[in-house]
């Protein structure tokens, strides 16, 4: 036996007990007569003491111990006379007896504590040192009592886990597909899955009723902060569903993980929202809650002023800052430089400072007399002290800039508080969205999003303007999961597929095993996945999924530490029957 307790739950009533311990140095010190070292396991930190005095050898064995060590011990417990009320085991020490030194260590190329000296990709090379450290050990704890609260709580409301495969036929759905050749069928490929979206159906029209799994996804897609190309979706779907039924289960799974994993209760019903009210006030279709700073349409107001950029734009809007007034031009130009970065895309940056005095102050003082620059003010009741920003253009370019200068203005004036919560549910999405460089609409969510039954004359005519009997959960600003209630009918879903541009020949390519399910009876029935990577690090108040998963691609979809994507052998290609072309 290499141990009879953890590292981390020793205390005052195992006082002068016998105990063995295993685990890593963390560090050592060494006073003289005295050798302490610390030494770590998942569970926490004990410290150890080595007595020159009464083992002189033992002592000078230990202070060959480098960091990273994996060492066996047995000793005494004993009360610390310098007690830790930073660590659980603070008030004990392990006097030592007997040291077994199991493994040796080089010298780690980085600090292993939470803060670390190690740059990112230092540390997703040396990864498995990486998840040594307390915070990232924290925030695997984190992922793993999510997964097991969301297993129990679905399991609590009938759903059954399924599994579904991994290599599947490639489809349209948004974002390209990662292909795998196939060696028993030359020529020809599977996909990863971007979502198990159709299996969940097909385990519907089976007569499975409530289906979840806690699954793997792939999307080759451009990564950022909250992408990966692999990721885990909670994935769920219910049979005899209408929209309310499908956010009353998902507002408790929710509900049940704030109370259970964050000791937070939610109360009352979520916030429903719709899709143009998000992007007229908010600028997005994930608006953080926490604070106002709503967005004012201000176009027809402001135009006819010989003011050339407001009268050549199409949209011009503003929010208001609450006593940044004093904003000084310094700190004006910082956000002026904001809103013009390439990712942003703002030509410019207006202001209107309301005065302490009831004077204004702006940028359009020669265009605007006071009048209409109070009248501008009152818009967005607008307070002395007050600071109003405006920007003009192209309106979906205009109203993401205000959206994310919205968020940074909330970020700097300390806002969006990482331990308030502020879900809502965002719905009637529009079904399509046209793409310019296909020449054809696409469809929003997937091929499979019911219409609104209300909407469907407008295919005819206005297919842009039909809506989505979809919904996304949003909590603080982050997409946490989307879904929607699904078509169910053979000539409803042929009528979207005509829509999104598919010929007959090419819905049954794709999804003619779909259609064909559909013959034997298919339930009405809707559904929904959680990005779970991004549930958890809004819970551990991370904004990058990359330190709640175990082993993350960084930003070029690279695997540091095992050095991947990589060349395979000429013998592969040839018994894929590839050839390789640059």
């Amino acid at each position: 036996m290499y141990r009879t307790h953890t590292c981390g739950e020793l205390n005052l009533e195992q006082l002068n007990k016998n105990v063995s311990l295993a685990g890593w140095v963390q560090r050592s010190r060494d006073l003289g007569g005295m050798t302490f070292v610390d030494m770590r396991d998942r569970y926490g930190i004990t410290q150890l003491v080595f007595n020159m005095e009464e083992n002189r050898d033992l002592c000078l064995e230990a202070r060959k111990l480098g960091r990273e060590f994996v060492i066996q011990v047995t000793g005494m417990v004993t009360e610390r006379s310098n007690k830790n009320p930073k660590l659980p085991t603070g008030d004990i020490e392990i006097v030592i007896e007997t040291l077994r030194i199991l493994n040796p260590a080089e010298v780690p190329p980085f600090t292993i504590e939470n803060e670390t000296d190690g740059g990112d990709d230092l540390r997703m090379k040396y990864r498995y040192l990486d998840l040594r450290r307390p915070t990232i050990r924290k925030n695997m704890e984190l992922r793993h009592r999510m997964a097991q609260e969301v297993r129990r709580y679905l399991d609590s409301q009938g759903f059954f886990e399924v599994e579904t495969p991994f290599l599947i036929k490639t489809t349209p759905e948004g974002a390209r597909d990662f292909v795998v050749p196939s060696r028993m069928n030359l020529g020809q490929f599977y996909a990863l899955p971007q979502s198990p979206q159709t299996f969940k159906q097909l385990l519907m029209v089976a007569g499975y009723d409530r289906y979840f799994q806690i699954v793997k996804c792939f999307r080759d897609e451009d990564l950022r902060a909250d992408r990966q190309p692999e990721f885990t979706q909670i994935d769920c779907e219910m049979s005899f569903v209408d929209r309310n039924d499908v956010l009353d289960a998902f507002e408790g799974l929710a509900k049940h993980l704030f109370r259970e994993v964050l000791d937070v209760e939610i109360e009352g019903a979520f916030e429903k929202m719709p899709y143009d009210t998000a992007i007229a006030e908010y600028g997005t279709d994930k608006p953080d809650l926490r604070f106002g700073m709503k967005i004012k349409e201000l176009t027809s107001l402001v135009q006819g002023k010989e003011f050339q950029v407001f009268d050549s734009a199409e949209f011009t809007g503003g929010i208001c800052a609450q006593g940044c007034a004093e904003y000084s031009r310094k700190e004006l130009d910082v956000l002026t430089d904001f809103v013009k970065r390439p990712q942003i895309g703002a030509k410019g940056l207006i202001y209107i400072k309301c005065n302490e005095d009831g004077t204004f102050k702006s940028t359009v003082d020669k265009f605007f007399s006071a009048e209409e620059l109070k009248s501008l003010a009152d818009q967005f009741h607008a307070k002395p002290g007050d600071l109003i920003l405006i920007l003009a253009g192209e309106q979906s370019s205009t109203l993401n800039a205000l959206s994310e200068l919205r968020l940074e203005l909330g970020t700097r004036l300390n806002l969006r508080d990482k331990n308030t919560y502020r879900p809502l549910w965002v719905v009637d999405f529009p079904l399509l969205e046209w793409n310019e460089e296909s020449g054809r609409f696409h469809a929003m969510h997937h091929p499979f999003t019911s219409p609104k039954m209300e909407d469907l004359e407008l295919f005819d005519t206005e297919p842009g303007k039909v809506r989505a009997n979809a919904y996304d959960l949003v909590i603080n600003g982050v997409e946490i999961g989307g879904g929607s209630i699904r078509i169910h009918d053979e000539k409803l879903q042929k009528l979207m597929f005509k829509n999104l541009g598919f010929t007959d020949e090419d819905a049954v390519e794709k999804f003619g095993f779909l259609m064909s399910a559909f013959r034997y009876g298919a339930p009405p029935h809707g559904g929904i996945a959680f990005g779970f990577d991004r549930w958890v690090a809004l819970f551990a108040g991370l904004d990058s999924i990359r330190d709640v998963i175990a082993f993350p691609k960084n930003n070029s979809g690279r695997d540091m530490m095992i050095d991947t994507p990589s060349g395979i052998s000429d013998e592969q290609l040839k018994e894929l029957n590839l050839s390789l072309k640059y």
